[in-house]
């Protein structure tokens, strides 16, 4: 895709083409650009269309409905925020008095159109040329044109006097090659500048990605870790006046109607204990960001290593942030062992868990030779430092 491929995209044949690659899309690529061909659809229009529509039917888990009029590039979908995320910021800009906003490296614009839909003003700054116009054309799309605005330029020369808050989501991939860039000075913009941002406006927001090392965190931000029905999908820096907690996470539902969030300092320890009667799993968002004890507060819980994340308990106790499973046996872990006694339960499927094993699910599963009707949930794990295996079932 070029600019080229883009502007033809819009023209009325380019919307006829769109159309028309919706309805052949379903079925082998190669027959349906011979179909689009077929139509009178030149060849370059037609290879253009039909990536949009399978960007755009990609597009869907992030942005739903919306997603059928954006305009897409693979890597820019890839980084996107999900729909539900950005409204969550956006709601939380808002309701700070955010009135004006700049999003320095805005992308394809999920996060500045959530704002501009939330009624915050939206100055984006893309450098990638095609990127920006892309965004432009989904500001158009949805209608917010005269809210969200998007410039070709630097992100970094900006001037951020013009807005009352920053959002910033460095690029974490090198150009051309899509490859995952690990070194935060290699972002761009690169995270001198990011981490310099909130020093210079009293609102900065920067979204990051969920493994980032907690020695990156600015001095006095919040840092908050946010999952989607439990697959964590990013973290978020709350720098200056927005900052609220030491640390946060945030699990929501796809469609946003459930929300919970978990708060501490992010600095405490959980008690170590036995193996009990119920083992909870936290979401991932509570394990990253360093609230295991909060949540072990919550449920009565201990751990049973001081460095695996699964929490035990005596009771049940319902709980957004865990998943709960009720352990039946507790084995060193021996293969011989382990298969025997799922034979003898007539055990045919399991759910393999792990954490804190080198064991590989799937050859355990090969190794297991299960045969049976019943179904049970298998935990790999360490006890106080030795391989450990519980046999659960649904708590």
């Amino acid at each position: 895709m070029d600019l080229d491929q883009l502007a033809a995209l819009r023209t009325p044949e380019g919307v006829n083409a769109l159309d028309a690659a919706a309805r052949v899309a379903d079925g082998d690529p190669l027959a349906a650009a011979s179909a689009l061909r077929a139509a009178g659809v030149p060849a370059a229009l037609a290879a253009a269309a039909l990536t949009q529509v399978e960007l755009r039917r990609r597009a869907a888990a992030k942005f739903g409905p919306a997603a059928a009029g954006m305009f897409l590039t693979r890597a820019g979908l890839e980084q996107a925020t999900r729909g539900v995320v950005a409204a969550r910021r956006a709601e939380r800009l808002r309701a700070a008095g955010v009135r004006t906003l700049a999003d320095l490296g805005c992308g394809l614009g999920a996060d500045a159109l959530a704002a501009a839909r939330a009624g915050i003003r939206v100055y984006g700054v893309e450098a990638d040329p095609l990127t920006a116009a892309m965004a432009a054309a989904n500001a158009e799309a949805a209608g917010l044109a005269d809210l969200f605005t998007v410039e070709c330029g630097d992100a970094t020369a900006f001037d951020v006097d013009r807005v009352d808050a920053v959002f910033c989501d460095p690029a974490r991939r090198a150009t051309g090659t899509g490859r995952r860039i690990f070194d935060p000075s290699a972002y761009s913009p690169p995270w001198d500048f990011v981490t310099g941002l909130a020093e210079r406006v009293p609102r900065t927001v920067v979204k990051v990605a969920p493994g980032i090392d907690h020695g990156l965190i600015p001095a006095g931000a919040e840092a908050e870790w946010v999952s989607v029905d439990g697959d964590l999908v990013e973290a978020t820096l709350w720098c200056g006046r927005l900052a609220e907690v030491p640390r946060r996470a945030t699990r929501t539902s796809a469609d946003g109607e459930r929300r919970h969030q978990l708060t501490g300092a992010g600095d405490r320890e959980a008690a170590v204990g036995p193996v009990r009667r119920y083992l909870y799993d936290p979401d991932p968002a509570v394990v990253r960001a360093h609230l295991v004890a909060e949540l072990a507060d919550d449920l009565g819980a201990t751990l049973a290593d001081p460095d695996i994340a699964y929490l035990y308990a005596d009771t049940p106790v319902e709980s957004p942030y865990a998943r709960r499973l009720e352990v039946t046996d507790v084995l060193p872990f021996s293969l011989k062992r382990l298969r025997a006694l799922l034979r003898e339960r007539g055990v045919g499927r399991v759910e393999i868990l792990k954490r804190g094993s080198a064991l590989t699910p799937e050859q355990l599963r090969r190794d297991l030779r299960l045969a049976g009707d019943t179904a049970a949930s298998l935990v790999l794990t360490r006890v106080a430092g030795a391989p450990t295996v519980l046999v659960c079932r649904a708590g």
